[in-house]
């Protein structure tokens, strides 16, 4: 399943910002993959915090095999070490053993995030042990498909920013200039904006400034 979006969201960027219209026009339609399982979600969020893509995916095949359905109470029926054996960190193990806890107490409920608003979502999701705001936007556009989320936080994001505009650096205040801009399909335009910071139009360069660059 990836993240619907459609000629709507593309029309109303393109109508937006000239710069996006020709980024758009040259990478085409974009599929990311989304999983609907919050719980899911957010253990293997958990589980890709500080390491590669390719770990993330072998550390979770691996989850699915020994696990199977991954849901509060299959997780709460493992004790750390088996999570750790799975190639979790000590500490991740925890987080993940505390979240199960607290979702089959009842202590946090999970479904009811699907009714809050994003800033309200993204404090509750920030009160778990292990997920910070980056990883809560992240399940808000990975899982929940939320249409407007724009992360400051993504470094990607804000790489693909000086790339396609030609900035040195994005501070706080110009990176709202471009979420007002991009309102209420910021979603659309992150995924963009992390395609072009990934390569996907050969030529494109990154402004920043290099590091240890002495500045006059």
């Amino acid at each position: 399943m990836y993240f619907e979006y459609g000629e709507k969201e593309i029309s109303y960027l393109k109508g937006k910002d000239q710069k996006l219209k020709e980024v758009i026009e040259q990478i085409g339609p974009i599929k990311r993959t989304v999983d609907t399982d919050l719980f899911s979600s957010i253990v293997h969020h958990i589980i890709g915090q500080q390491i590669s893509t390719k770990a993330q995916e072998t550390i979770w095949k691996r989850t699915l095999e020994r696990v199977g359905e991954v849901n509060a109470e299959n997780i709460c029926r493992m004790d750390i070490e088996q999570l750790q054996s799975l190639g979790i960190s000590f500490r991740k193990a925890e987080y993940i053993a505390d979240f199960a806890k607290k979702v089959s107490d009842g202590s946090f409920d999970l479904e009811n995030i699907r009714n809050l608003s994003d800033e309200d979502a993204i404090r509750s999701l920030s009160s778990l042990k292990g997920i910070g705001v980056w990883t809560a936007e992240m399940l808000l556009l990975f899982c929940l498909q939320r249409p407007n989320v724009f992360s400051y936080d993504d470094l990607a994001i804000r790489r693909g920013l000086r790339m396609v505009y030609h900035h040195r650096k994005i501070d706080r205040e110009l990176f709202e200039k471009y979420r007002r801009r991009f309102t209420p399909y910021c979603s659309v335009a992150s995924l963009y904006f992390w395609a072009v910071s990934g390569g996907a139009i050969p030529g494109m360069r990154d402004y920043a400034p290099a590091k240890g660059k002495r500045k006059y």
